[in-house]
């Protein structure tokens, strides 16, 4: 039998409310794996998983029950409360996926093993300092082209490795209302680090990262119930991963692997809850771009609590939310370093990764 890339050190984490049949699609790619399933809304509702899989579920009882006070820092009734699977994981990486995400082909008709993508992105080298126009120099068939620099050839650690979606787009809530038919069938065979510097939206359907490096930033945010925004949880996660990353030398991947989004949100309910994002991310955006951490910031952890009093100063004169997201922010790290205390390989890592 081929052996199972990472079998042992890869955790898949679906936030749901529903059974999950979807996973009989995905079941040659992932049975071999450990499910971390988090069950968002009423946690006397039972979730069927389909027999052979090898899983483990939580809800919110548990999450009260795990977390006690600091369970405050996971949302409700929002996906954002998926971030408490990355928490309780004792792997070194995690993949992410949507319970309306199906197996997608490729342009020849074969289907696409996504996890498989996901971690050949993540065990190879990132390129933030300096852009080959040959796209993911370290494929087959690539290279460093004529010009790029031999001092970078090298690369940095790939922390976040960023999947696409074939069928339905992930649009906000403006862009569905005016294109409610558009699909994306366009496959593009490409791989790109993202530069330094640059921002992007992270979406956390179809996501992989490494734990070990930046899995504490990885934090969804406060969203969904009793919070007045929903829909921006990867999206605050992918901002402050960005410029951790770029602070401590770490590289994001966005490209392959695609899956298939199967199912478009209601755009009405989709514009409620994204309302207050769509106007305060014109100065949250701007606000991560100048953001500068610190020399002492040398961890993951480091980075984020800094991150979390620039929030609470610069963000907070926007809206009483954001000083109550720093103060979640915080928690969040708290919690983190509770379940995860750190060992001499963690360390290690961090000290690498600051280099």
């Amino acid at each position: 039998m081929a052996t199972v890339p990472l079998k042992d050190e890869l955790d898949i984490v679906i936030p749901t409310i529903r059974n999950l049949d979807f996973l009989e699609m995905w079941r040659p790619f992932f049975e071999q794996y450990h499910l971390i399933i988090v069950q968002d809304g009423d946690p006397s509702k039972t979730i069927k998983v389909p027999d052979g899989f090898d899983y483990e579920l939580y809800n919110r009882n548990d999450i009260n029950k795990i977390l006690g006070p600091r369970a405050s820092c996971i949302s409700f009734k929002d996906s954002a409360c998926r971030c408490f699977g990355y928490m309780v994981s004792k792997k070194k990486y995690i993949f992410t996926i949507d319970d309306d995400c199906f197996v997608a082909k490729d342009p020849s008709g074969k289907d696409i093993n996504a996890l498989q993508q996901h971690i050949k992105n993540l065990l190879c080298p990132s390129t933030p300092y300096f852009f080959n126009t040959l796209y993911d120099p370290f494929r087959d068939g690539a290279d460093f082209v004529r010009g790029y620099p031999f001092s970078l050839r090298e690369g940095v650690s790939t922390a976040v490795s960023h999947g696409l979606w074939l069928n339905i787009p992930d649009y906000d809530a403006p862009t569905q209302l005016v294109k409610p038919l558009e699909r994306n069938t366009r496959y593009v065979d490409t791989v790109l680090a993202i530069p330094k510097g640059t921002l992007f939206p992270m979406c956390g359907m179809n996501l992989a990262f490494d734990r070990d490096l930046i899995g504490p930033a990885m934090y969804f945010g406060l969203m969904g119930d009793g919070q007045p925004i929903g829909r921006y949880d990867d999206m605050w996660a992918g901002w402050c991963c960005k410029v951790i990353c770029d602070h401590l030398g770490l590289g994001i991947k966005t490209g392959l692997p695609y899956i298939y989004h199967s199912k478009a949100s209601n755009p009405f309910v989709n514009l409620k809850k994204e309302y207050n994002g769509i106007f305060w991310q014109e100065e949250i955006i701007p606000f991560f771009q100048q953001m500068n951490l610190s020399k002492e910031s040398t961890t993951v952890q480091k980075c984020y609590v800094e991150m979390a009093k620039q929030v609470n100063e610069k963000l907070g004169k926007i809206d009483p939310y954001f000083v109550k997201l720093a103060d979640a922010m915080v928690t969040w790290i708290e919690a983190w370093d509770e379940l995860n205390p750190p060992t001499k390989d963690s360390a290690k890592a961090t000290n690498a990764a600051s280099k």
